[in-house]
Parts: structure tokens; sequence; C-alpha cells
């Protein structure tokens, strides 16, 4: 009897494994070890196909040497900033609106949220559409009698950057609202009718006690953002392509043309490399402080 009890707790302890293994497998090849096969590539001078004859750091050397990483850098510097800032102020404005228990307030955090149910090529397409100066709002306004009206962003070499960033939050604007409120519901309401009571006004409210308490729904915001804005790809290749010229270049689309387009995989591997470890940067700190504070 109680060697059949063993058995049973043995395989009941073994039975999750077994079931979780082949993910695990399949994990640790198609994703940590396709990133050590792309960081070995890294090294490599590898072109057209793979190789496996060792330059050092060479590819490197040649990557942060090349204008176009350079201007790839500048347009992730202006995106991500502007991105990240806006994202978060129009999400938490719009968190702190329907946080005043609104009628309809389902409905409209429903529309809200919409946009991120969309995939990026979707939006990016949608987006070029709508500022496209022969099609979109240009021609509309001009059509309602302002024909001095323009607005070709998409098509100036110094603006275009920017209409990535209209389209970006847009998207995702609603997914940092639904987190900052689910922050802004879980404040303790007690304490709020407490600072009330004792004269606190609305913006002193805000500024000294809510705000405060969200700093993690904050900084999963600014990971999540920050993570999205890095890798931004499809986004970037449905709205402009990149273009005009190398305007709205991005290192996932740089990454993508020199390892496919140009037949220089050695200086992709090495951009897609950067572009890792500036992730995890960002994104190994985050994951220690949440695990430090569970612990």
């Amino acid at each position: 009897m109680d060697r059949s009890r063993s058995a049973r707790d043995t395989m009941r302890d073994l039975l999750p494994r077994l079931v979780l293994s082949p993910t695990v497998a399949l994990i640790a090849i198609f994703v940590y070890g396709f990133i050590a096969f792309t960081t070995y590539l890294s090294f490599t001078d590898s072109r057209m196909l793979p190789s496996y004859d060792l330059v050092g750091a060479g590819n490197y050397t040649r990557l942060f040497g090349l204008r176009t990483w350079d201007i790839a850098l500048t347009n992730l510097a202006i995106f991500g900033t502007l991105y990240i800032a806006i994202c978060c102020a129009l999400g938490l404005g719009l968190a702190i609106l329907l946080d005043q228990k609104i009628r309809a307030e389902g409905v409209i955090r429903t529309i809200y949220l919409y946009p991120m149910a969309l995939s990026f090529i979707v939006t990016g397409v949608a987006w070029k559409w709508i500022l496209d100066p022969g099609i979109g709002i240009e021609a509309v306004v001009q059509g309602w009698g302002w024909e001095s009206f323009a607005f070709d962003w998409i098509k100036d070499r110094d603006m275009a950057i920017y209409t990535i960033v209209i389209a970006a939050v847009w998207q995702t604007s609603g997914f940092v609202m639904a987190m900052f409120l689910a922050g802004l519901r879980g404040i303790d309401g007690e304490m709020l009718k407490a600072a009330q009571i004792d004269g606190a006004s609305t913006f002193a409210l805000y500024r000294r006690i809510v705000i405060p308490q969200l700093r993690p729904a904050s900084l999963s915001s600014f990971v999540v953002l920050a993570h999205m804005a890095i890798k931004s790809y499809d986004l970037v290749v449905a709205l402009t392509n990149g273009g005009p010229g190398t305007a709205t270049e991005v290192p996932a689309t740089f990454m993508y043309s020199y390892t496919f387009t140009r037949n220089q995989m050695g200086i992709g591997a090495a951009s897609a490399v950067v572009m890792l470890m500036t992730v995890a940067a960002i994104v190994v700190p985050y994951l220690y402080s949440e695990l430090r504070e569970k612990s």
C-alpha cells in the first residue's frame, strides 16, 4: 500500500515536468539557441550565408562607423522618448478621467483599448492612408475649402519620424491607461478620504498621494513601452518603410536590411545583439527589483 502510494506521489510530481518539458525544450532551442547563434554570427564574416570564420569585434566596429546606424539610433532616441512620454502622460490622464466613475465607463474603456487589439501592420497601413496628402487629412481639409492647409509630414524627411510616434501612441496609450487605472483602483480609499478631510486640494491629493503610489504601474509601463520602441519594425515598415530615404530608419529595420537585403549578415547580427543588450539593460533591473521586493 505504501509502495503504491509512493509511486502515485512520484508520478504526480513528475507529471507537470513531463508536460512542460517539450515547451521548455522548444524555448531552449528556438529562443535561447538562436540568440546564442546570432551572437556567434556577430563575430564572424558572414554575408549572404552564415560563415564560421571569426573576425572578432570587427562587425561592431564597422557597425558604429556606419552613418545609417547613427541615423537609426537618433531616430530611436526621438521616437522612444516621445512615445514613452506621451503614452504615459495620455494614459495617466485617461485613467484619472475614468476613475471618476463616469457614465458608460465600460464602453469608453473598450474604445480606448480597441486599438491595442490591432496588429502594428494594420495600424501602420491605416495611418499611412490617413496621413497621405493625396487621400488623407490634407486632402479632406482642402476639400472643405481650406486650400492652403498642408499636412505632409509623412513625405517630409524632417517630420516623418513624428508620424510613427502618432500612430504608435494611438495604438498603445489605451493599454497604458488600463495599467494606470488598475493602479488607481488599488489605492486605499480611506487614505484619500482622510487627506480630503484634512483639507488637501485635488491637485495636492494626486501629487502627494495618488501619483507616488502609481510607481509600480509607471515602471511597468516604462519597461513595456521601451521594449516595444526598441523592437519596432512592422509599424515602421507598414507606415513609411524607413523612408523617405533613411529618414525613419530604426535599429530593427536596419538589422533586417543589412541581414537580408544588403547581404551583410555579420553586421546585421551585431545590430541585433546591440538591440538585445539594450532590452536586457531595461528588463533585467526591473525583474531584479520585482523579485527582490517579493522575497
